[in-house]
Order: C-alpha cells, then sequence, then structure tokens
C-alpha cells in the first residue's frame, strides 16, 4: 500500500511558482533569489518543479548581516543605521543578487519571522523585486504574530506574486 503524503505548502503557492517559472521561460528570463528570513525556501521551490528547473540561475542564502555583505555586497554601515529588515537593505541585496548572477530577475527577502529582540517587529518583511530592464519595486508587510511558519509562507505568496507581475 503506497502512503499519501499531505504537500508542504499550500497548493496556492505551489501553482503561483508555476506560473513564475513557465512565464519566465515564455521571457527567456532566468530567476534569482536573496533570502533571508526564509531561508532558501524560495529557491528551494523554484528548483522543485519538473522540467522548469532550468530557468532557476541561483540562490543567496544571507540569514546574517555580515553574510549580506560578503555575498550580496550590502553596505554593513547601512545595515547598522537602517536595520537589516528594511526597504534599503531588500534593494540592496535584489541589486548585490542581480549583480552577481547572471539572473534576469531577482526577488529579496529580510524579515523578523519571529519571534526576535524586543525592538523586533515580528511579521515585519520586506521585499525587493528587481529585473534587468530598470524595474524597481519594494513591499513592505506586516503579517504579525502568525508564527515562523505562518511568515514565511507568507512571504513566499508575496514575493512569487512580485515576481510574476514583474514577467507580465
Amino acid at each position: 500500500m503506497t502512503e499519501t503524503i499531505d504537500p508542504i505548502l499550500p497548493k496556492n503557492v505551489s501553482v503561483l511558482a508555476e506560473e513564475v517559472l513557465n512565464s519566465a521561460e515564455r521571457k527567456e528570463f532566468r530567476l534569482a533569489t536573496a533570502e533571508s528570513c526564509t531561508g532558501g525556501l524560495l529557491a528551494a521551490l523554484l528548483t522543485d518543479v519538473s522540467g522548469l528547473s532550468h530557468v532557476f540561475e541561483r540562490g543567496f542564502v544571507t540569514y546574517s548581516d555580515q553574510a549580506k555583505c560578503e555575498m550580496l555586497g550590502c553596505d554593513s554601515r547601512e545595515i547598522e543605521h537602517c536595520g537589516a529588515v528594511s526597504r534599503e537593505v531588500a534593494l540592496a541585496m535584489a541589486r548585490g543578487g542581480l549583480a552577481k548572477s547572471e539572473a534576469d530577475l531577482i526577488v529579496s527577502i529580510t524579515g523578523f519571522a519571529g519571534p526576535g529582540k524586543a525592538d523586533d517587529e515580528e511579521g515585519l518583511v520586506h521585499f525587493a523585486c528587481l529585473d534587468r530592464n530598470g524595474l524597481e519595486n519594494h513591499e513592505e508587510r506586516h503579517f504579525g504574530t502568525v508564527g515562523r511558519d505562518g511568515v514565511r509562507l507568507a512571504a513566499l505568496e508575496v514575493a512569487l506574486t512580485m515576481m510574476n507581475n514583474a514577467l507580465r
């Protein structure tokens, strides 16, 4: 008897990932991610669709501030001044990832999945989506105290939606 395994991700997130990959393939775009609070979940999702994973160029998992600086070229003074979870750092992560890859489109995610320090707003996430044609989009979301998994799943959906919109 074969045991059925429940899908890990909600169906809408998986469908959205497939839409992004199909759109990227049609446009002949390569994709990249620069992730902090999602820890590489988006990159894993974009390589999970059989026959379309070739569209994904690379993923950067930069959980620490040091990794953001070393791997993406973020300025440590900017992180110190603005905070790692900010519009400025989300944009810097995306710019750095685009510069250090062969991708045509990148999305970055930086946030507090929670719980964190007293000053950290659990559920606050910043996103940036950039392409080589000059598109630059930022979104700030306040998901609230929905738990680490809740924040990460919500962040995946926002990031994929941003990518999908950019590919239209």
